[in-house]
């Protein structure tokens, strides 16, 4: 009994000294590049909410989980924008958020981790595994990492001229 007491006891001590984080909105984004006619275009979303528990001396417990506001999107064309807030892409009105949770992180690295969780756009959820890094300045940390993904997953785009795949770069500052 006493054991099973004190194995409690340390994990609650543990979870409790895990660094939690924000993410903040100055110097955090979400980029992608997609093909639309053979061309290259490119686009942002902002509006980072959410909570960072990141120890690197405590991976298992560490976890992400953060939302970016789906009406932020911004390709340089305000028209191209109201399209993608629309129903066909992302249904901005019935699905405000796309949020990347995590399952796990793991080591990959000196200051690199594989990031292995789930991405959810416009109700719809697929795992997702990318490898990122985090850089600690004073009490906040820059996590950047990029992964692949095909948009028809998610019911994005339907039968448009935009190629499926498209490549996804994060990049948040996060603080205590």
């Amino acid at each position: 009994m006493k054991k099973l007491l004190l194995l409690v006891l340390i994990s609650g001590i543990s979870q409790v000294s895990l660094a939690q984080y924000k993410p903040l909105e100055l110097g955090s984004s979400l980029k992608f590049t997609i093909k639309n006619l053979g061309f290259d275009v490119g686009g942002s979303f902002s509006g980072f909410e959410g909570t960072i528990d990141f120890d690197p001396q405590n991976l298992s417990n560490s976890k992400f989980d953060v939302t970016i506001n789906a009406a932020t999107i911004n390709t340089d064309n305000s028209l191209r924008d109201e399209h993608l807030k629309g129903g066909n892409y992302f249904d901005v009105k019935n699905s405000p958020h796309i949020k990347i949770a995590s399952t796990k992180i793991t080591p990959a690295g000196k200051g690199a981790y594989q990031f292995n969780g789930s991405l959810t756009i416009k109700g719809k959820s697929k795992p997702i595994s990318f490898p990122f890094t985090a850089v600690l300045s004073a009490d906040v940390y820059a996590f950047k990492g990029s992964f692949k993904m095909k948009r028809k997953d998610f019911g994005v785009g339907g039968t448009s001229t935009v190629s499926d795949e498209l490549e996804v770069s994060i990049n948040v500052i996060a603080k205590k």
